[in-house]
């Protein structure tokens, strides 16, 4: 498969997962984006040469995520619609949500690499963008305030370089010796 090919079927379905977790929070159905991520999952780590570092990669971002997320739910800076884990935990829905990002960095975002400066600014505009739109989606009960999406503009600007730093790193493939 080519590279070109890879990439719209990456970006298809991070926009099909994306849509069907935050929609599915809103409408009540939390088992939605979880449910989504796993052909999700499945497809793109089957188009990977190196699923171990991938595996590796989804994994570390969910933990991020989920500590990220929690941090500002605790500070009151968004208030996702919860499901499964009490407040202020972030819940499964919006974990697979930073899985999903995480399943494009070495794909349609892997011209991010080496740039961190450039990934501090797509981070920093494009993280509260996100979670505006399911906000306006009717994924949390309020939008964000200003503040709160200063805040997010900080956190996503500082937590993009760390995560394309991390798909780099994990994705070198390690050659049996000749």
């Amino acid at each position: 498969m080519n590279d070109l090919t890879r990439k719209v079927i990456n970006v298809a379905l991070f926009q099909a997962a994306w849509f069907a977790a935050v929609l599915g929070a809103a409408r009540g159905m939390f088992w939605l984006g979880p449910l989504a991520m796993v052909p999700t999952l499945a497809i793109h780590l089957a188009l990977q040469e190196n699923r171990r570092g991938e595996v590796k990669l989804l994994l570390t971002a969910g933990m991020l995520g989920f500590f990220f997320d929690t941090i500002f739910v605790e500070g009151g800076v968004f208030t996702p619609l919860q499901h499964l884990f009490p407040r202020p935990f972030s819940p499964p829905w919006m974990i697979c949500l930073w899985l999903n990002f995480a399943a494009t960095l070495n794909v349609s975002m892997a011209w991010l690499r080496g740039r961190y400066l450039l990934a501090a600014l797509f981070g920093a505009v494009g993280g509260p963008l996100a979670y505006y739109s399911g906000a306006k989606l009717g994924a949390t009960e309020a939008l964000p305030t200003t503040t709160g999406m200063l805040l997010l503009a900080i956190g996503w600007g500082i937590m993009t370089p760390l995560l394309v730093w991390l798909a780099c790193a994990l994705s070198v493939s390690k050659k049996a010796p000749e």
